[in-house]
């Protein structure tokens, strides 16, 4: 949101520079974005007055005019503007002026004319985008002044940013509003008082959706002249908060949103048929919007309709056919509350963020839309002449929110802030805000919000409206005492691993951590997961942010993909976060992703991609946090979104804790990826619960090897292997070793041999070859029955 410190200081005398005033608003919640000047830099342009203007001798489009610019002195000046006239007070570069664009004004002749200077536009002022002719100043322009100083152009503007909860300060009175309370000053209001009517046309307003428009007011104004241009002050006003002069009805309106915050709407009046309601669209019902769109709305869209069809989409944007133009005569002022449920997420489902829509999304004051109207009635009548009718009211106050009560105890200002707040201090800092003070329960302090407070709801909230007012850098930095609870008997068998240790050994492995939003694009979720129905959001942020993630996998592609965009081939992303499932459960997942070459570019390395392997290696790191992994295993599966023969599901002692593999052919054509990604996504909380260690004092007796080979089918992995050996064998069993498989000459198509090491060790004693010999045949004994393995020599 834009604020010109000029126009701020009409309704308080902050006493502070544009920097100063942004430092205070940014300590105070809204974030000073950037200071700019209302215009860009220029110098020697003079208000002037054109006194004659006759046609060139020697072109059509030109006239030579003489100019007055003050003290009696006139210029010749030689324009091409078509709305160059005599009586015209218009802005003049005089010879020497600087414009934007670096553009130096010299004097020159036009078709054997001299100019003595330039008559500008808006466009070559750096005042607007497009101009249609010279610049078209009020009667009362003081001649010869500087134009700078007469449009005030030398105004700063601050951008602030206003956060979602805080709707009420999304115009200058809520600025004011808010200065005022920074800097316990004294703020002005304009004139808001009741026109007293001058004719007796009176709409019919109707509440059809009392729930979503609670009130409703309307006035009719006839007479107006729509053609006139808005004066100056009015256009230079919303131009510096970025908003295009249109017409003195639709300035007007614009003009009020500004200034008091509360959106309002103008209808031509002889376009209306019958009562004017607002209500709930009829399935199948459809408006053409004022930006040419015609829309087909669903039931839950509030709209404001006539007797025959919907005229607006409720507080988002008018509709086309009953929009005022140059010919209006008489006005329909519109000013309704909705409540924010009733308008959040409506404009975006249509592609349109509005002024009117973020206001009515955050909240507005339901006190505010009868200052508004009785305001914008003055305005149009100053800008545009008329005869203002009855102001006629509809509403239906149990639908209207009620202002909120809220406590506040002292000893949680002193736990909370770590200082104390005195009783008056406190009372008197929330009463500079708009509460009311209402007594006190026992040490409870009773405030009742404003209306405009919507945020207001529990005592945390009044808490932080302390801290924001006495300021973050005035509340002195205590050390926190803290009781201490020191837990001396055992863990429980398992217990929650620390989620930094797992972080840490993937960063250690080479990976990146990032951090994408729980939203995706539903299109590309539903490819990589066919089978799984996403759950939808009602208002989503854009279309392709529109579905609730089920993996972390789709945030880690696009990722890889604005990566290798930026010639960043090689990759090492993780992403710790929740995946929310469609039966509504919410699930904590660790999810990484690896492509490109296995280690970075070196003399000494060939540049082999990384694989299945290599990751699978990388999880095991994560897994073994927990401790050993004879309970882990990697079995064949299938998925949607990875490769056929290149995936394995990941369980734990049994259980399924996720999947591993490499991304679908097919997938990684779509992406456009120079080589395909292997991803890994598990449940942490199924995954790494960490079990107590059982520990014991390392043997002093000699280990014994044994090797064994043997061959099996190509179907049999060496998990199963591994726990047939460790279930056949003795507790002397340490350990297992794969050192080898072979497939080719001498062994059968469909067959593989293996071989392995047993590594043996007792304890208490150096084992027998009797003893040795025992555990090796059980083994041998096992692999043959279980596995149909055949012994080599």
């Amino acid at each position: 949101m834009k604020i010109s410190l000029n126009w701020l200081n009409e309704w308080i005398d902050t006493g502070l520079d544009a920097a100063a005033l942004g430092d205070r608003l940014t300590m105070a919640g809204f974030e000073l974005e950037s200071i700019t000047t209302a215009a860009p830099a220029f110098s020697g342009v003079k208000v002037a007055k054109i006194l004659e203007a006759n046609p060139h001798p020697q072109a059509d489009k030109l006239r030579v005019c003489t100019v007055d610019i003050g003290a009696g002195e006139t210029l010749q000046i030689v324009c091409g503007a078509a709305n160059a006239r005599a009586g015209l007070y218009t802005a003049l570069a005089m010879v020497g002026a600087r414009l934007p664009n670096d553009l130096h004004i010299k004097a020159a002749k036009l078709r054997g004319v001299e100019s003595a200077g330039m008559l500008c536009s808006a466009k070559e002022l750096g005042l607007a985008e497009t101009s249609e002719g010279i610049v078209e100043l009020p009667e009362d322009a003081a001649v010869g002044a500087d134009l700078r100083d007469y449009l005030g152009l030398d105004d700063r503007i601050l951008e602030l940013s206003v956060t979602p909860n805080r709707g009420d300060a999304m115009s200058m009175r809520g600025i004011a509003r808010e200065v005022a309370a920074l800097t316990a000053g004294e703020w002005t209001t304009p004139d808001c008082s009741a026109v007293m009517p001058a004719h007796d046309l009176t709409p019919t307003v109707l509440l059809a959706a009392p729930q979503a428009c609670a009130r409703f007011h309307a006035r009719v104004i006839v007479d107006v002249d729509n053609r006139r241009s808005s004066p100056v002050w009015l256009r230079e006003r919303l131009r510096r908060a970025g908003i295009r002069s249109i017409s003195p009805v639709v300035d007007v309106t614009n003009y009020i949103v500004l200034e008091l915050g509360q959106p309002m709407h103008a209808y031509d009046y002889d376009k209306l048929h019958g009562a004017v309601s607002a209500r709930q669209a009829a399935t199948g019902e459809t408006v053409e919007l004022l930006d040419g769109r015609r829309i087909e709305l669903a039931p839950d869209v509030l709209v404001i309709a006539d007797e025959r069809a919907p005229l607006a989409l409720a507080g988002v944007m008018g509709g086309l056919p009953s929009s005022v133009t140059a010919d209006t005569r008489r006005v329909l002022f519109e000013v309704a509350w909705f409540a924010p449920a009733a308008i959040a997420g409506r404009g975006r489902r249509y592609g349109l963020t509005t002024d009117a829509s973020q206001r009515f999304e955050r909240g507005v004051d339901p006190e505010v839309g009868q200052l508004a109207i009785e305001r914008a009635t003055r305005l149009l009548l100053e800008v545009a002449g008329g005869l203002v009718g009855p102001l006629v009211r509809a509403e239906s106050p149990e639908h209207l929110p009620t202002r909120r009560d809220v406590t506040l105890r002292l000893s949680q200002v002193q736990r909370l802030l770590g200082c104390s707040v005195a009783q008056s201090d406190a009372t008197a800092i929330l009463q500079r805000l708009g509460l009311s003070a209402g007594g006190s329960q026992g040490e409870a302090l009773i405030f009742t919000a404003p209306s405009h407070r919507f945020d207001l709801n529990i005592e945390r909230d009044l808490i932080e409206e302390l801290a924001r007012l006495i300021g973050y850098g005035e509340i002195p930095t205590v050390p926190a005492q803290v009781a201490q609870n020191i837990q001396l008997s055992k863990r429980d068998a398992g217990f929650a691993i620390d989620e930094q240790r797992v972080l840490d050994v993937l960063a250690a492995r080479g990976y990146h951590e990032g951090i994408h939003f729980s939203f995706v694009e539903p299109g590309l979720q539903s490819k990589l997961f066919p089978q799984v129905s996403a759950r939808a959001l009602s208002n989503p942020i854009s279309s392709d942010l529109a579905a609730m993630r089920v993996s972390l996998w789709p945030g880690l592609l696009k990722a890889a993909t604005e990566n290798q965009r930026r010639q960043q081939p090689r990759l090492r992303l993780f992403e710790h976060g929740v995946v929310f499932l469609p039966d509504g459960s919410e699930v904590d997942r660790l999810a990484g992703l690896a492509m490109g070459a296995r280690w970075p570019e070196q003399w000494a390395e060939t540049n082999d991609l990384v694989d299945f392997f290599d990751v699978r290696t990388d999880l095991e790191s994560v897994l073994s946090l927990t401790g050993p992994l004879e309970d882990v295993r990697f079995e064949i599966a299938a998925l949607d979104c990875l490769h056929p023969g290149r995936s394995a599901r990941v369980f734990r002692a049994g259980r399924a804790i996720g999947w591993i593999g490499e991304l679908h052919p097919l997938h990684v054509r779509e992406f456009e990826f120079s080589s395909a990604p292997i991803l890994f996504e598990i449940d942490l909380d199924a995954a790494l619960v960490e079990q107590r260690q059982d520990f014991s004092e390392p043997s002093k007796f000699p280990q014994v090897r044994r090797d064994l080979a043997f061959v099996v089918d190509d179907s049999v992995s060496y998990a199963e292997v591994r726990r047939r050996v460790f279930q056949a064998a003795s507790s002397a069993l340490r350990d297992v070793v794969l050192f080898d498989i072979y497939r080719g000459a001498g062994i059968e198509v469909g067959r593989k041999s293996m071989a392995l090491g047993l590594i043996l060790q007792d304890k208490d004693r150096t084992l027998t070859d009797e003893e040795t010999d025992s555990i090796v045949t059980a083994v041998r004994s096992s692999l043959s029955e279980g596995l149909q393995a055949s012994f080599r020599g």
